[in-house]
């Protein structure tokens, strides 16, 4: 290695882990400040908080990476050329393209490694997060109920309206639902104005006392015909106290997983999924269409035979005959066929509307796989991207330190980001193919790379003003000579 590419790396390399770790400092203030509802008050000890946040921190990673790599290739290039040290090289026969190899390479390599980390690190991370927030409550017994929604808490599902407390075991707005057996609907209900929260530590109990209220149950009669009355027995209280077994939630590891999406795969595993989903939508998209030829009954005619044969008893097959089929038939023949054709129809309308909402969400499915595939070699080509637009952006407006090219890098980076996101929503929602939408912002911005590329190895400035002020000053000069000679 020679002694200037050291140099460059050495002071490129330096720049970039100091923007990396103070953007991810950042970022993750901006995580923590975004989960602080499920952290604060719920009575965490420091190693759970420590892992929340710890297996969140590589989802940043391609957030961070590319405007780290951004910033300082501006900043890098920026503070060469404010300093004069480019023009010292290009008087050395040393050339913008000869300065940006040796740190072309390390590009390169750092793309390598962060495909890897994409492939790798970051789906295992996002398994490791994902569980551990769900399994929260079942770190902490205390925290089993949440506020605004139904919690699955050993045999019951539990909602309350608001909880208050030092702890949160103040309950307001109770509603209970006792699971049944055999996968059954539930047939017990209960609501009570305000309740209780009880745990220990020690025990493998949550005690709930309820306050004002009442319970619901279903009464299942035995005779059929009696059912459709829908009996129930309705119990009031003033105090009502139970306990809820919660040693199974206890005897749960929080770092054994329950969730898998499709963001926590490898490409082995994507692609090994992405295969059974074809076939699976593939298999339901031909047994639909199955299902509907035969409701159509196209082959068979209202009485059952064939419209050939129909049309053989008429002894009539000339188009005349067929231009009205119900004529074949008496008013009361026709009143019924049409009655049940019409019901065919709505029935059928309303299985393609169903059938359609199931496959568009299967094909919803299968396009974020293939994006998350997509994904993992789009921020490994966008820290190559950002490296040619940031070098020789920097290398143009001749200016270091964290004034200018903060904004240049913001403004480059929230176009990327936003891009990204349309794309990647719009792929999702079947509106362009998947690998359009992951790479739509690489294929927007490398026009941009190539052109300040090409701008900085011509030495001119990033726009270049005469070609606008010239036909400008023409025109001027034009109408004023004009003027003079009248």
């Amino acid at each position: 290695m020679k002694i200037l590419d050291r140099y460059l790396l050495t002071i490129f390399i330096k720049t970039f882990l100091t923007v990396f770790v103070i953007l991810f400092f950042i970022f993750i203030l901006q995580a923590v400040w975004l989960f602080i509802a499920e952290l604060a008050g719920k009575d965490l000890d420091f190693m759970t908080v420590l892992k929340f946040i710890v297996y969140y921190m590589p989802s940043m990673v391609p957030l961070v990476l590319p405007l780290s790599i951004l910033l300082a290739s501006i900043m890098t290039f920026g503070d060469l050329s404010e300093n004069y040290e480019f023009a010292a090289m290009k008087s050395s026969g040393v050339s913008l393209q000869r300065a940006m190899k040796g740190l072309t390479i390390f590009m390169v390599l750092l793309s390598v490694v962060a495909f890897f980390f994409a492939n790798n690190v970051i789906p295992y991370s996002q398994y490791k997060f994902t569980n551990i927030r769900r399994n929260l409550a079942q770190v902490k017994p205390a925290m089993a109920i949440a506020e605004g929604q139904f919690s699955d808490v050993g045999d019951f599902n539990i909602k309350v309206d608001k909880k208050s407390g030092e702890n949160g075991n103040i309950l307001t707005g109770i509603t209970i639902h006792k699971k049944a057996i055999n996968g059954n609907a539930s047939t017990t209900v209960i609501k009570a104005k305000n309740g209780l929260l009880r745990s220990s530590e020690n025990s493998n109990l949550l005690q709930l006392v309820l306050y004002d209220g009442a319970q619901y149950e279903d009464i299942i009669s035995k005779k059929y015909e009696e059912r459709n009355r829908v009996p129930f027995t309705k119990t009031f209280f003033k105090k009502y106290i139970f306990n809820i077994d919660i040693s199974k939630l206890n005897a749960i590891d929080e770092n054994t997983g329950q969730v898998t999406t499709n963001n926590m795969l490898k490409i082995s595993a994507l692609t090994y999924t992405l295969d059974s989903l074809n076939k699976n939508y593939k298999k339901d998209v031909i047994s639909f269409a199955e299902n509907i030829h035969l409701r159509t009954g196209i082959t068979t005619s209202y009485n059952g035979g064939t419209m050939a044969d129909t049309m053989g008893k008429s002894g009539n097959r000339n188009s005349k005959s067929t231009a009205n089929l119900l004529a074949l038939y008496d008013i009361n023949e026709r009143i019924r066929i049409v009655e049940t054709a019409k019901g065919s129809i709505e029935s059928t309308q309303f299985m393609v509307n169903g059938s359609n909402e199931e496959m568009s969400y299967k094909q919803k499915n299968i396009n974020a796989h293939w994006i998350s595939i997509y994904d993992k070699f789009v921020i490994s080509y966008a820290c190559i991207m950002m490296f040619f637009i940031g070098a020789p952006l920097g290398a143009i407006i001749r200016k270091g330190g964290l004034g200018l090219p903060i904004v240049f890098a913001v403004l480059i980076f929230i176009s990327f980001h936003f891009i990204n996101t349309f794309g990647r929503k719009v792929a999702e929602e079947n509106g362009i193919p998947p690998v359009l939408g992951s790479w739509l912002s690489s294929i927007v911005l490398t026009p941009l790379a190539v052109f300040l590329t090409y701008r900085a190895t011509n030495d001119n400035n990033l726009i270049n003003f005469d070609t606008i002020s010239l036909p400008i000053q023409t025109f001027l000069k034009k109408i004023f000579n004009r003027k003079v000679v009248v």
